[in-house]
């Protein structure tokens, strides 16, 4: 016993605060993988944006013909 509290307390406030960590990182961990996965969907929009606008000066070239 540790200030009149037993042990087992003590533990029991080392866990939870260890689970607060292990959730902190977690949750740190999960938006990085969220903000790669918007980065690469966004470049695969900003591609197909480009191949469109592409597609349409190359059949007005042809149409001006």
């Amino acid at each position: 016993m540790l200030f009149g509290i037993p042990i087992w307390v003590f533990f029991c406030i080392l866990f939870i605060f260890l689970s607060g960590y292990m959730a902190l990182r977690a949750m740190k961990a999960e938006h990085h993988l969220e903000q790669q996965f918007i980065e690469r969907e966004g470049q695969v929009y900003i591609n197909r944006i480009a191949e469109e606008k592409e597609r349409r000066e190359k059949k007005e070239l042809a149409g001006t013909k």
